[in-house]
C-alpha cells in the first residue's frame, strides 16, 4: 500500500475527512491516494466502526498456532534451565524425555528459541574483528627487498615441554636468515632473536607476516610493539590476509622440509631441539640445491642488506606540514584540550596528523596510514576498516 511511509497514519485520516467533506468518490479518492478500492474500504469500515483508533497498524500476529509448544512444556523446560543454568537445549530434553517418553517433546532448536525467549540464554560479546590492508602484492625481486617471518606450529620435544620454532627467511633467495626454539610466541624473544639476524645482515625493507602474537594485534593499524619497532628501523610491515598462508607461500614450503628433516622425531630437550635447527639451517643454506633458483644453494644467491643496523634508535620524520602530537602512555592525544584515542600500543611515540579537509585530518605513524580523524566527534577511524594502509613517506630519512 503506498501510503508516506513518513506517517500513514495521518494519511488514512486525510483520506477519511476527504471522503466525509467532499463530493468524490470512493473510487476517485483511491484514484489519487494511489491505494486499492479494496483498501479504501477497508479503512473506512475501520473508522465507522472504531472511529480515529481503528486506522492504527494491527498486529500481523496469527490468533492461533496450531504446532506451539504446549505450556506445560514450556514450564518444564524453563524449570529445568533454571535448576540447571549451565546446561544446554540437548542436555536439558534429554533427561525430560526419559521421564515423560510419550509426551510430545519439540526439537533441540525449538528449545534453544524457548530459553532465549524467556531470557534464560547469555548474548555473548561478539569479538572486535579489525579490517587488514588486503592481499600483499610486493614482488620479490631482489634479495634483502623483502624478509618473510613466522612461527612454525608448536610441538612437544621428548622432555614434555612446548617448542615454538621462530624462522626468517629472505623471500627472493629463500636463505634462511634464523630459525630460534622458543618456549613462547613472546614480544621479548622475538625482538632479541631479530636484532642478532639485523645485525648480521642487515635491514630489510619489508617484513611479511601472518596476523599473529607478536607481529601484529587488534589496535589500529594492526600494530603491535614489533611493528612499531620495525617502523623506526625503516622497515614497512606487511601483513598476510588471515586464513591465507598461500600468500606467504614460500615461507610455508621452508616450514614443510623443516618439519620433515628436524621435527620427526622430536629432541629430547629445547637446547638438543636448537642444535638440529642449526644443523638443519646450514644445509638449507648452503648444500641444499634449491629448485626454484635453478638448482643454486640459497646461500650462493642471497648477500647482505646494505643498510645496516642502527644501535641507536632512529627517530620518525613527518613533513613540516603536519601536526605532530605525541601519544601518551594511557594512548591517547590532546587535540585542543580533548582526549582522542589512539592506541596504546603507540605509547610514547610520535604521530602526524595532516589536514585533508574541513575537520577532516589523516593520521600517520611514520609512513604508516592509521585513519582518519573527524575533528568535530574527536574519534579517529581505522584505515584498514576501508582500505589499505599505504607509504606515502620515506621509509627512512635520506
Amino acid at each position: 500500500m503506498p501510503w508516506k511511509e513518513a506517517s500513514p497514519m495521518s494519511e488514512r485520516s486525510r483520506f477519511v475527512i476527504d471522503h466525509l467533506t467532499t463530493e468524490w468518490s470512493v473510487t476517485e479518492l483511491c484514484e489519487l491516494y494511489g491505494i486499492s478500492r479494496k483498501t479504501g474500504y477497508k479503512w473506512l469500515g475501520r473508522f465507522l466502526e472504531e472511529g480515529q483508533p481503528g486506522l492504527a497498524d494491527r498486529s500481523r500476529a496469527p490468533h492461533s498456532c496450531p504446532h506451539k509448544t504446549p505450556d506445560r512444556l514450556v514450564e518444564l523446560l524453563i524449570e529445568a534451565r533454571n535448576h540447571h543454568p549451565s546446561w544446554g537445549p540437548g542436555k536439558i530434553l534429554a533427561p525430560l524425555q526419559k521421564k515423560h517418553p510419550d509426551w510430545r517433546w519439540p526439537a533441540e532448536s525449538t528449545v534453544a528459541d524457548i530459553l532465549h525467549r524467556h531470557g534464560l540464554v547469555a548474548s555473548k560479546r561478539r569479538r572486535a574483528h579489525p579490517g587488514h590492508p588486503g592481499r600483499p602484492e610486493t614482488p620479490m625481486t631482489q634479495p634483502n627487498e623483502i624478509w618473510t617471518i613466522d612461527f612454525k606450529g608448536h610441538f612437544r620435544t621428548r622432555d614434555g615441554r612446548y617448542c615454538y620454532p621462530l624462522t626468517v627467511a629472505d623471500g627472493y633467495s629463500r636463505f634462511l636468515l634464523g630459525c630460534q626454539a622458543f618456549l613462547s610466541p613472546c614480544h621479548s624473544d622475538t625482538k632479541k632473536t631479530l636484532t642478532a639476524i639485523f645485525r648480521d645482515y642487515g635491514l630489510p625493507s619489508i617484513i611479511r607476516s601472518d596476523n599473529g602474537t607478536p607481529f601484529a594485534s587488534q589496535a589500529i593499524g594492526r600494530l603491535s610493539r614489533l611493528s612499531v619497532w620495525w617502523t623506526h628501523l625503516g622497515i614497512y610491515p606487511e601483513l598476510i590476509e588471515p586464513a591465507h598462508p598461500e600468500q606467504n607461500g614460500r615461507h610455508e614450503r621452508m616450514h614443510r622440509t623443516l618439519k620433515a628433516e628436524a621435527t620427526r622425531p622430536p629432541a629430547a630437550n629445547r637446547r638438543a631441539q636448537q642444535r638440529r635447527f642449526n644443523t638443519f639451517q646450514r644445509t638449507y643454506n648452503q648444500e641444499r640445491p634449491h629448485e626454484a633458483l635453478g638448482q643454486q644453494t640459497p646461500a650462493s644467491v642471497y648477500q647482505p642488506s646494505a643498510r645496516t643496523f642502527p644501535e641507536r634508535l632512529p627517530p620518525i620524520i613527518y613533513p613540516d606540514h603536519y601536526e605532530i602530537r605525541r601519544v601518551s602512555n594511557n594512548g591517547g592525544i590532546r587535540w585542543n584540550s580533548n582526549w582522542v584515542n589512539v592506541s596504546h600500543v603507540l605509547g610514547g611515540e610520535l604521530v602526524g596528523l595532516e589536514e585533508v579537509d574541513n575537520d577532516l585530518w589523516n593520521v600517520y605513524f611514520g609512513p604508516l596510514w592509521l585513519g582518519r580523524f573527524h575533528e568535530k566527534e574527536l574519534r579517529i577511524e581505522d584505515a584498514l576498516g576501508r582500505k589499505a594502509r599505504r607509504r606515502v613517506l620515506p621509509m627512512y630519512p635520506e
